[in-house]
């Protein structure tokens, strides 16, 4: 029986993750994430659902992070009335992320609104959702444990394997009653094959079509072992703490601070790492912690773990007025802050504060999105803007590898060809443009399935399934926004840069003369 497949986000771009799947009038979610990066991107949260979310039945979900479940709150506000199916510690995570992400929305909106009306300007902006709808949501969820076959919907069935990329993170396999039965793999995020918390990803082969996340698809990143990547990390703190100066880790609060915070204090406890208060500047990467200490048993190192972040070199910083005042305190320091792209949360303020000194150190763990801050940052700009305001970038700026979540392209590649003998298709989503190209180079190079049936779907497209036949590509009408060109840098990006580079041109005039004279030329510009 045929089954539509619709990609409403994580299309040529890596987040927004939502899969709208129809086998017979069941109509079904696999993920449901928030879009993250430039600011039209992020325009699209606040937009309908291209569905009715009251006609949705169930949802499956691959793991908590935001860009997979951020909009569930969201889905549940509009009518949802299903369950969202996930594992034991994914649901135990959602339970402090999805919150979180309403108090963040909520806090943002305000801080918006109060600067709008400073600015003159009318009308006010609502949250997509608070940390109430976002509790709310939390009764929807079901815990289903890896390798446990599920039947959500008539005639389908599901079963979650590990992937590798965080806490609880998991493909999902689904089934779909024929003759002849429709086998389908959505990958979620897959994580590398060694060097972080949880252990390599796992899933079935003998498949019609797969799913596949593409973020690093176009890197071949050097194998660090975790030694290698401690050895960098107590250079950088002993860089820092030779400088006395301030090292910021812009961290995204579930699994990568937890794995920087392991690294850290077995460095200290080893005297290969200044000793130092390794403050946690993120009330979530703090709740979360303590859902990664009830899960320890899960994971390879999971005894070590649980001593590391119960050191008492580890101090969390919950309250505001206190991550403002660390945010001004001077000397040699570690902060982990969120958030991980540096585009919200409280490391915006110790951006701020830091930036301009020569002896700060920024050092980023994480994927940074095009358009983000971090990307910014992690490409050499020597000038920012962050809430509006400009700063100069004189901090050092370090990109860490081995701390990734996600396995790079050759890893993807064997993912990939594992999972044969592809019958259908490969759809490759959740990466931008070059890393989707860089990852259907290295699948057409095994002769997994025909270049014709490695799909590069963009926002909102759609297609119909059946079993070992190429997709179908179905009239999508009312897509959202430029789909070619969703999670590109915007004209907010252009407009930053654009103010910078006449900030910088009117510095650099020698003289007043010249000064008025650029200015004239831009008033009669804008004329």
């Amino acid at each position: 029986m045929p089954v539509s497949l619709t990609v409403c986000g994580a299309a040529r771009t890596v987040t927004g993750s939502c899969l709208l799947f129809d086998s017979d009038g069941t109509r079904f979610l696999v993920d449901c994430g928030m879009f993250q990066g430039p600011k039209t991107l992020k325009a699209l949260n606040h937009e309908p659902f291209p569905f009715d979310p009251r006609g949705i039945d169930f949802v499956l979900l691959t793991h908590a992070h935001i860009d997979h479940a951020g909009l569930l709150p969201k889905l549940v506000k509009q009518g949802f009335r299903g369950r969202i199916h996930a594992t034991p510690a994914t649901t135990d995570l959602c339970s402090v992320m999805l919150p979180d992400s309403g108090h963040i929305q909520e806090t943002e909106v305000e801080q918006l609104n109060r600067r709008n009306r400073r600015r003159g300007r009318d009308g006010m902006l609502a949250p997509i959702y608070t940390a109430a709808d976002a509790e709310r949501a939390m009764g929807a969820f079901s815990p289903i444990e890896p390798g446990a076959w599920l039947k959500p919907g008539k005639g389908i069935r599901a079963r979650w394997w590990p992937a590798g990329h965080m806490l609880g993170a998991a493909s999902i396999e689904i089934e779909v009653a024929g003759p002849p039965a429709l086998r389908l793999l959505v990958s979620g995020d897959i994580g590398p094959d060694a060097g972080g918390l949880q252990q390599g990803p796992e899933a079935p082969a003998s498949l019609d079509h797969v799913i596949c996340e593409s973020t690093y698809g176009d890197e071949d990143r050097p194998a660090v072992t975790p030694e290698a990547r401690r050895a960098e990390l107590a250079k950088l703190v002993r860089w820092a703490a030779e400088r006395q100066g301030t090292m910021l880790i812009p961290s995204f609060a579930v699994e990568r601070a937890q794995e920087v915070v392991f690294d850290l204090v077995r460095l200290m406890q080893e005297g290969l790492a200044p000793r130092a208060l390794i403050h946690i500047d993120s009330p979530l990467a703090s709740r979360a912690t303590r859902i990664f200490t009830r899960h320890a048993d899960t994971m390879p190192e999971g005894a070590a773990m649980r001593d590391a972040l119960a050191s008492p070199l580890v101090r969390h910083v919950q309250d505001a007025n206190e991550s403002r005042e660390l945010a001004r305190a001077e000397g040699f320091g570690i902060v982990l802050a969120g958030s991980g792209m540096c585009d919200a949360g409280r490391i915006r303020h110790h951006l701020k504060q830091h930036l301009h000194e020569a002896n700060a150190l920024v050092t980023l763990v994480g994927y940074q999105a095009s358009g983000t801050l971090g990307r910014l940052l992690q490409d050499g700009a020597r000038r920012v803007r962050i809430q509006g305001e400009t700063f100069g970038v004189a901090a050092r700026i370090a990109m860490m590898q081995g701390y990734s979540g996600h396995a790079d392209g050759p890893e993807l590649g064997r993912w990939i060809a594992a999972r044969g003998p592809i019958a259908g298709s490969v759809f490759l989503v959740h990466g931008e443009e070059e890393a989707i190209e860089g990852l259907a180079k290295r699948v057409e190079g095994r002769g997994i399935v025909p270049a014709d049936r490695i799909l590069r779907p963009v926002l909102d497209q759609s297609y119909t399934l059946a079993p070992g036949a190429a997709p179908v590509a179905i009239a999508a009408p009312g897509r959202r926004g430029d789909a070619a060109s969703v999670g590109r840098p915007d004209w907010h990006n252009a407009r930053a840069a654009l103010l910078l580079g006449i900030e910088d041109a009117i510095e650099r005039a020698p003289d007043e003369a010249s000064r008025n004279a650029l200015l004239e030329r831009l008033r009669q510009a804008l004329q």
